[in-house]
């Protein structure tokens, strides 16, 4: 926004800010006369003397309210070794002078987007989305331990060199989306609503693949203004296996390590989430022999995963994902898993569903809803096939 000093704000500043006449330092007051022989010309020279200097010094006293209160609602454009213009002599920054500054700065970002952490837009709650990782996703431990730490460490880290990219590999209905739609809502204030966060989809924003070159120019143009705009952002790239290989080349400058131009410079901070069906088949094949052979759900951890699902990822022969520039030049930073849903899992989803539309539920409607559900291997029938998807439309089978 642009800080003309002709502005309303710095007439109001002027108005608002002057301390009154008794805080006046000596160019304030009028200089004792030593005789009435003294008050002719000599005397109005004087006077008009010390009126010049107090007007440069509330001059310069007001300058110094715009600088704090510019680098308070403006706090990007406010160069951090740069000093306020110095306090004129004989003038103070009085107490009421300052509880105006503070009514001002409210006032005015009461409908701007400003505030200490220089973009409101942006919250970062990760106790929040510890929590909701906790609580309303089910089943799946080593995605909310990898999402949380991967997040939080690098939107952390005083100078990132590049974007974290994290993918999520999975079957239908097994979290993806809701966990992108969890750091969404708990990094910035809109959530998905944000003008930070921008969602693609493959099949909707990019579906004909002769017009690829006109696809990559509005990706990439999308995707730099983004970043001029906010200086973190979330870029959710959904059925990630139907995107074009030209597009995910297009994203390779985007996910390189990138040497920092200032040393002092703020670097921005971006996520990149891909998210894919493929490797769900494996992921769910490791987990079941695993359960057969006696291990428990939470006993699963990434070492048991990570080297089948980077390789299923990439021998998959009905996507280009594994075969891009992202994969085979280890830009993506986390591959992370979603296990296959169990029966018990499914019943849970049903009584958040219920709970988020405030309806009573019993025991028995979460059995019937889980039942409803088709589960495989054909024999041991035990993961969801469409992991929770649907849970939700079917509570109204038991609504009154």
């Amino acid at each position: 926004m642009p800080r003309d000093p002709r502005s309303p704000l710095w007439l109001l500043l002027l108005l608002l800010l002057l301390p009154p006449p008794g805080t006046w330092g000596d160019g304030g007051r009028a200089r004792p006369t030593e005789g009435a022989e003294e008050a002719g010309s000599a005397g109005s020279w004087s006077a008009f003397q010390g009126l010049r200097e107090q007007l440069r010094a509330a001059g310069a006293l007001c300058r110094r309210y715009w600088a704090l209160f510019s680098c308070r609602v403006w706090p990007e454009g406010c160069r951090q070794d740069e000093e306020p213009p110095a306090r004129p002599p004989g003038w103070s920054l009085p107490l009421l002078g300052q509880q105006y500054l503070d009514i001002l700065t409210t006032w005015y970002c009461s409908f701007q987007d400003c505030c200490d952490s220089g973009d409101c837009r942006i919250i970062n709650n990760f106790t929040g989305l510890e929590a909701d990782l906790r609580v309303r996703l089910h089943g799946q431990h080593l995605a909310r331990e990898l999402v949380l730490t991967a997040a939080r460490g690098y939107l952390e880290l005083p100078q990132p060199d590049k974007a974290l990219a994290l993918s999520f590999h999975g079957w239908s209905g097994t979290g993806k989306n809701f966990v992108a739609r969890m750091l969404a809502e708990n990094l910035y204030r809109d959530g998905l609503r944000s003008d930070c966060v921008k969602v693609f989809v493959a099949t909707l924003h990019f579906p004909h693949h002769k017009y690829v070159d006109l696809y990559q120019e509005q990706l990439a143009g999308q995707i730099r203004k983004t970043q001029e705009h906010c200086h973190q952002t979330l870029f959710i790239l959904d059925e990630a296996e139907k995107l074009h290989p030209g597009l995910l080349e297009a994203l390779r400058p985007h996910l390189e390590h990138q040497a920092p131009e200032n040393p002092k410079a703020k670097s921005p901070r971006t996520i990149f989430l891909f998210l894919s069906n493929v490797g769900g088949n494996i992921i769910n094949e490791v987990v079941l022999n695993l359960l057969k052979a006696g291990w428990s759900r939470e006993e699963i951890g990434m070492e048991h995963l990570e080297p089948q699902l980077q390789a299923g990822i990439v021998e998959a022969t009905d996507s280009g994902f594994g075969h891009s520039c992202l994969v085979k030049e280890n830009l993506i930073d986390f591959f992370i898993p979603f296990l296959p849903l169990e029966y018990r899992h499914v019943r849970l989803c049903a009584r958040d569903a219920f709970l988020s539309q405030e309806l009573l539920y019993t025991e028995e409607a979460l059995d019937e809803i889980a039942k409803m559900m088709v589960y495989v291997p054909k024999e041991e029938q035990l993961f969801s096939s469409q992991g929770c998807k649907s849970v939700s439309q079917r509570i109204n089978y038991f609504m009154p």
